[in-house]
């Protein structure tokens, strides 16, 4: 049983929930860039939070199933398609053995999240299946799909086990408020000598160069009142670093273990789904956070999700 790579698309990565406790070792973090997305879809999939997904970024692959499958597409609005019928997103649904799946254009953010039912069969490198681009392990081989690619499902699937009706699922994480940017929410960083006012004071645009590793953003330069040669510091993801181009780096999930550029701030754990949304020439403004409001939000987000899971269990597991 397996699913057939017919076309890769941009970068499809298989990533999980990533590797933790590794980076005293050098290791990445990797996994998923957007963890609502990418856990909201393995609920939808009837799956455990954390199973190994393929991320789609900016543009799908080509999937033919050679089993019945039940999958579900959350995160980045797709063009997605099944013979020529459309396939919703945010919401399970069951595939017949032998149909292609065709994912298209993400057209409402940078990044999709493809779960299907009973996981897919990947070994884990230390601990986790996510896809190590930089260190080319995990995953397929540490690399993007490629056409022939086979996906092994870990084992046989039931779909008429899941019937969820779209009505339960609030699909939407968006912060951007009508009409305006995207907002992330900042902790004050290790560098007393760092612009973090002035970061906060302009909007900023997300560069082509973006990749995983970190989002490079475009702006008025910033400059640290401090540049002497600095002794490289433990980074992670959500670091918001200063290069001396006084262009801003926030750090994602394939993110260096450290690093010498000034610790001007950190992207609260709460909103790194909108981070790993951006795309190319968007933009974005921060906003100062306290500690204490960035727990809060991150309690309140899993607090969702989890009133998420008990209504599809609810649904899939209706009393007698």
């Amino acid at each position: 049983m397996s699913i057939e790579v017919l076309a890769p698309g941009f970068a499809t990565l298989l990533q999980d929930g990533g590797r933790s406790g590794l980076r005293r070792h050098g290791i990445a973090t990797a996994g998923a860039l957007d963890p609502w997305s990418f856990a909201l879809a393995n609920l939808l999939a009837g799956n455990p939070p954390g199973a190994p997904v393929l991320e789609l970024t900016l543009s799908g692959p080509t999937l033919r199933f050679h089993t019945a499958a039940c999958v579900a597409l959350c995160g980045a609005g797709i063009d997605a398609n099944v013979d020529g019928t459309p396939v919703p997103t945010s919401r399970p649904v069951k595939l017949p053995a032998g149909r292609v799946l065709r994912l298209g254009r993400c057209l409402d953010g940078a990044r999709t999240y493809l779960a299907v039912h009973g996981g897919l069969g990947v070994a884990p490198v230390l601990g986790s299946a996510s896809t190590d681009l930089r260190a080319g392990f995990g995953g397929c081989e540490g690399r993007p799909l490629r056409r022939g690619d086979r996906l092994p499902l870990d084992s046989a699937v039931t779909v008429d086990a899941l019937h969820v009706p779209a009505w339960w699922i609030d699909p939407a994480f968006d912060d951007r408020p009508a009409g305006g940017d995207p907002l992330v929410r900042i902790l004050s960083g290790s560098d007393a000598t760092a612009p973090v006012d002035a970061l906060f004071a302009q909007t900023w645009r997300v560069a082509p160069d973006s990749n995983r590793q970190g989002l490079r953003l475009q702006g008025a330069a910033l400059e640290a009142a401090d540049r002497s040669e600095r002794v490289s510091e433990p980074v992670v993801p959500g670091t918001v670093q200063l290069p001396p181009d006084g262009q801003p780096i926030v750090l994602l999930a394939d993110a260096q273990s450290h690093g010498g550029y000034p610790r001007i701030g950190h992207a609260i754990r709460a909103d790194w789904p909108v981070l790993a949304q951006l795309r190319p020439g968007e933009r974005l403004r921060f906003a100062p956070c306290t500690r204490n409001e960035a727990r809060l939000a991150l309690c309140g987000q899993r607090q969702r999700l989890h009133r998420i899971a008990l209504a599809l269990a609810a649904k899939n597991h209706p009393r007698a």
